[in-house]
């Protein structure tokens, strides 16, 4: 567990320092292992889809299973390999990145530009969406991916090491893939969306609490930014998704939710929080909070391998 622990730490600090790899990322391996599996097991219903999810997903965390089991009593390996599969699967630094670029963007008014940056971070229809709408879009963006991208695999490498680690990402990663609602994965993504879900519950409400207490490293309240989160976290259509977007909503003082339109449908989402829309200061601050609670969420992941040591 003191190697878990270690590992863990150096991991959110590769990947605050490094980001993502450059080339031969191993979430894009996966996302091409997942993609040539789709086509002979693809079929229109939701028992496909529950044995596509396992038929990836299974591999995956087979693979974290030996890595645990071949480093284990070599606490220097098991360190290093934790650390290499927590820096794998995170993604806040290349989150806040994208952030900052579209602050950037929105700064100089260069709206073709933001445009075409959205799609980086969202599925959204950006071709009309002005100044503010852009802005909404990436602080609701950066909110929700924080859990999904880093929190939650945190948790999880904490609970499972390695296996943990590698088997969240793997879900999350389906869920992106085919989670959507649409007429090809309605009812062939409903395995891998729901399983993302219930992956994601307990840490999507941790991100909410950790955003919400470090609201004054942006200039906001944790008193206000807390009951906002508690308040609004249920006006999203998504059971985890409100809570990360409530607590930015609180943190920066803004107001978020409203429509939303996709290539093939139209969503119209219940508001969070009181303030003004966001705009290119605001999306900036939401950046800085994804790295401070990224790194919150770490130093916590450490402590809880530690904890689990002691009871032990």
């Amino acid at each position: 567990m003191i190697s878990r622990a270690l590992g863990l730490a150096l991991g959110v600090a590769a990947d605050r320092i490094f980001g993502d790899p450059k080339k031969h990322h191993p979430v894009a391996w996966f996302g091409a292992f997942a993609a040539r599996l789709e086509a002979p097991l693809y079929s229109d219903g939701v028992p496909a889809g529950a044995a596509y999810t396992a038929a990836t997903v299974a591999p995956v965390v087979g693979l974290g299973v030996a890595a645990e089991r071949l480093t284990r009593r070599n606490p220097v390996l098991h360190t290093l390999a934790t650390a290499l599969a927590t820096w794998a699967v995170l993604g806040a630094r290349s989150l806040a990145a994208e952030g900052d670029t579209m602050a950037d963007r929105l700064e100089v008014g260069n709206l073709e530009q933001a445009r075409e940056q959205l799609p980086n971070l969202c599925g959204r229809d950006a071709s009309q969406l002005d100044a503010p709408e852009l802005a909404r879009a990436t602080v609701e963006s950066m909110a929700e991916n924080t859990a999904d991208a880093a929190v939650a695999s945190l948790f999880w490498g904490a609970i499972a090491g390695i296996p943990g680690l590698l088997g969240h990402r793997a879900v999350n990663t389906l869920d992106a893939m085919v989670g959507r609602r649409n007429a090809r994965y309605g009812r062939f993504g409903t395995a891998s969306a729901r399983l993302d879900d219930a992956l994601d519950y307990l840490p999507a409400r941790l991100t909410g609490a950790l955003a919400s207490a470090l609201a004054p490293t942006v200039g906001g309240s944790a008193r206000r930014a807390w009951a906002i989160t508690l308040r609004d976290a249920e006006n999203h259509p998504s059971p985890n998704g409100g809570w990360c977007e409530a607590a930015w909503a609180g943190a920066l003082n803004v107001q978020l939710g409203g429509r939303n339109a996709y290539a093939s449908r139209v969503e119209e989402r219940g508001l969070l929080g009181d303030g003004p829309r966001p705009g290119a200061p605001e999306v900036r601050r939401a950046a800085e909070l994804v790295r401070v609670v990224t790194g919150a969420a770490g130093a916590l992941a450490a402590a809880a391998a530690l904890l689990k040591r002691r009871k032990k």
